[in-house]
Formats: C-alpha cells, sequence, structure tokens
C-alpha cells in the first residue's frame, strides 16, 4: 500500500485547496432552496471553483459529466446534475466537489435540507455529521487506521441506521483518490498505523434505512436499494501527532 506522508510544503498547498473548497461550499450551502435546478448548482460550483483559479477535479474524473455531484433524497452520491431536476421543499441534497490548487487535491461534502425538512431527515444529517467527528477522534499518529471506522460504526448502529458499505473515504494529495482505503463500518483487523503527514477524506455515507446500493443506468448515480434517504458528509483531515487538522472547514 503507497500511502504518502506530505512534506511540510504539501502540507501547505493541501491547506490551500481546502480552504478554498470549503469556501466553495459555504457558497453553494447559502444558494440551495426550492426552485432551483441541479444543474444550476453544478454550474455555480464550477464558476466559483475556477473562480479561484482551480480546477474542478470531478469534472471527467473516470468520466464523471459535472464538477460537483448533486444527490437527492435517496441519492447517496455520484448524482448527475440535471436541468430538470428541480430541489422541492422538504428534499434533502447533498452535494461533493472537490479541486486542484497548484497540483493538489482537496475534497469534501455536505448534505443540506431544502426550505423545512422533517425532523427525522435533519437528524439523519445531524447525525452523519456527528458520526465524522466520532471517526476522528482516533486520527491520530500512532492510532489504527480501523479505529476511525469502528468509531463511526459504534456511533451510527445506535440509531438503526444503515450505513454504505459499498464506498469508503479514502488518502488524497496529488491524486484524487490515493491509499489507504477508510471504511465507514466495523472491520476485524486494525489496519495501518497513522502517521503524521497523511491526508485522508473521511465520508461517511448513512441510510436512513438499511445500507444497501444500487447504481441506476447512468452507471453513476447511487441510490438506497430501500428508497430511504441517504446523507453524506466528508472532510479532508491532515492526521498530526496531536488532534487532526480538518482542512475542509473555514
Amino acid at each position: 500500500m503507497a500511502v504518502t506522508i506530505k512534506s511540510k510544503r504539501e502540507i501547505d498547498l493541501m491547506r490551500e485547496s481546502c480552504r478554498l473548497l470549503a469556501k466553495v461550499h459555504e457558497e453553494l450551502g447559502k444558494a440551495i432552496e426550492p426552485g432551483i435546478s441541479t444543474l444550476y448548482i453544478d454550474q455555480l460550483g464550477d464558476k466559483l471553483i475556477r473562480g479561484y483559479g482551480c480546477i474542478p477535479n470531478f469534472l471527467h474524473y473516470q468520466g464523471f459529466p459535472a464538477s460537483i455531484c448533486v444527490s437527492v433524497n435517496d441519492e447517496v452520491v455520484h448524482g448527475i446534475p440535471r436541468k430538470e431536476r428541480i430541489l422541492q421543499e422538504g428534499d434533502i441534497v447533498s452535494l461533493d466537489c472537490g479541486l486542484i490548487y497548484k497540483g493538489y487535491h482537496s475534497d469534501a461534502a455536505r448534505t443540506h435540507g431544502v426550505g423545512r425538512i422533517s425532523p427525522a431527515a435533519q437528524k439523519l444529517i445531524d447525525e452523519t455529521r456527528n458520526s465524522f467527528f466520532e471517526g476522528i477522534k482516533y486520527a491520530k499518529a500512532g492510532r489504527h487506521l480501523f479505529e476511525i471506522s469502528n468509531a463511526i460504526d459504534d456511533y451510527v448502529s445506535q440509531f438503526g441506521y444503515g450505513i454504505v458499505e459499498d464506498l469508503v473515504g479514502h488518502g488524497i494529495g496529488t491524486s484524487l483518490h490515493e491509499d489507504p482505503q477508510i471504511p465507514n463500518f466495523r472491520q476485524k483487523r486494525r489496519g495501518m498505523k497513522l502517521r503524521a503527514g497523511m491526508t485522508l477524506a473521511i465520508e461517511p455515507m448513512i441510510n436512513m434505512g438499511r445500507g444497501d446500493v444500487e447504481w441506476l443506468d447512468d452507471d453513476w448515480t447511487v441510490v438506497t436499494e430501500d428508497g430511504s434517504i441517504s446523507a453524506h458528509y466528508e472532510n479532508t483531515i491532515l492526521v498530526t501527532d496531536g488532534e487532526p487538522e480538518i482542512l475542509t472547514l473555514l
């Protein structure tokens, strides 16, 4: 497993890449309201990323046709933006995107409510976010990778939610997806020992119902098998000798 340890210079470039992405997410979050299309979100995100002098790293990645993954309700991830897909009051929408700054990638995801949403939907969004923070308590030099996975699973399982197992987090740096893979569900082994200088994209994907998913005919959009809604929360973090640094939060 080739896991990259970033130098001080590389960490500084990753910080800036991630800071800019956090600003993009902040602006996209403000734009979410009933009546807008998912294509509008993609166009706005692309404009913001390029406005910072960066490149949207999702666009054309393995053939993906957009800069922002916009996934609504039962769509878990990789929703393709469309002009005719209009957000409605009560929907939830997950935005997953990244950018390249001077050769260094960032990656983050947020789930937003559209207008007024149900308390159950809000709880799913909140607990998905909380599970990320439970996981990164173990993202420290000297701990083991799957301690992160187990902590996320332990937290989520108490609510009876389903954890998506077909998709996982990952390392990140000069490539969008690097080693190691980071499951969000319990592992039997401890996994590799973490070292300062690792940069990881940790991203719980949590379903209101079961964790089973399937792919639509577009070969991209992942949906819950039982039709339940799904939430996604992701940040790029830096492993240090102390507390992890969350790079994609302002």
